[in-house]
């Protein structure tokens, strides 16, 4: 018996170990080292105080601000111990009335806005945190966020522009726009007046 039961310990407590305690801490090192931002949750620091982080959404509903999508995470928005989808089919009576109310509410801020709504304001990513918007979904909300701002289109458009990041390596993925990262910006041109 215990020529089976020693080395069957052994074998426990060295993977343990290995596994446990030696591979992650390499892993950890190795991140921090090479990438330490994104190891740290790529959190985004303005004045000193964390506002965010750039892989996560945050609920905007004030007109001066751009909103990003719908997040699926309930009762909590933008969750991330609770990701998910809403996993409503395209014939749930729930997906239609979340959708119909997200239109209203964008038609309900800026009324004389006669732009196609695009699909992505009003409808949740898979993960329910999706921190992006396509740039189609921000030029929709220029005119609202310059209005309630008191700023010219021109300038809240460029802004847009400056933070429009491209497909990654020119083929990957989609052009987006992080939305924290521009309602922080609007935020600096704002102070400035």
């Amino acid at each position: 018996m215990r020529t089976f039961f020693r080395p069957a310990l052994a074998a426990i407590i060295i993977f343990s170990v290995l596994t446990g305690v030696i591979y992650p801490a390499l892993v950890t090192v190795i991140a921090q080292v090479t990438f330490p931002g994104q190891a740290n949750g790529s959190l985004i620091e303005q004045a000193g105080q964390q506002r965010g982080s750039s892989l996560i959404g945050q609920q905007f509903d004030q007109p001066e601000y751009f909103w990003g999508r719908l997040s699926a995470t309930g009762p909590v928005p933008y969750n991330a111990a609770a990701s998910s989808g809403s996993n409503y089919g395209p014939l749930n009576p729930a997906l239609a009335e979340a959708v119909q109310a997200r239109i209203d509410a964008l038609k309900a801020a800026d009324p004389s806005n006669q732009l196609p709504i695009p699909v992505d304001l009003v409808t949740a990513s898979a993960s329910g945190l999706d921190p992006e918007i396509s740039p189609a979904a921000a030029n929709y909300q220029v005119q609202r966020v310059a209005a309630a701002r008191g700023l010219a289109v021109e300038q809240v458009q460029q802004l847009v522009e400056q933070h429009t990041s491209q497909r990654t390596l020119g083929v990957l993925g989609e052009p987006r726009v992080n939305v924290l990262q521009l309602n922080i910006a609007l935020d600096q041109i704002k102070s400035l007046d």
